[in-house]
């Protein structure tokens, strides 16, 4: 399981507005808070089932300060939401390292518990999503 930063926003006249930082273009709403934030966990789950299925990565989440450092969400309520990511099928990959770089994640992935292929997958997945955030601040 992965928990993710929500966002709830409560306008006057609005049911409790959610949103999830990490995945843009999902939100939800409920008419109480009870309501939103069920219907924020099924709206998350729902949205990272279908990301799987469509073979797109999912993000790591962002840190709690680095969403609230955003002006937009100064007003937001932040909570989390755990979604569990069914598993892909995993394909061999063939590349070449040198040895020093591969001791060093041998014994890093060592220290975490972690496959070698565990170990390098969330790498990648973890630098992708810092340029993919850097990107989105930018523009």
């Amino acid at each position: 399981m992965t928990s993710y930063i929500t966002l709830m926003r409560k306008d006057a006249d609005s049911d409790y507005g959610v949103d999830f930082p990490d995945f843009p273009g999902c939100v939800t709403a409920g008419r109480t808070l009870e309501e939103a934030k069920d219907m924020a966990r099924e709206a998350l789950q729902g949205h990272v089932d279908l990301m799987v299925a469509d073979g797109d990565a999912i993000p790591a989440p962002t840190p709690l300060d680095v969403v609230m450092a955003d002006p937009e969400n100064a007003d937001a309520v932040a909570f989390l939401v755990e979604v569990r990511a069914k598993r892909e099928k995993t394909v061999p990959v063939t590349f070449t390292i040198r040895p020093t770089v591969l001791a060093r994640i041998d014994a890093a992935s060592a220290a975490a518990s972690l496959t070698r292929s565990s170990f390098l997958a969330d790498a990648a997945i973890e630098h992708i999503n810092r340029l993919e955030r850097a990107a989105r601040r930018r523009a």
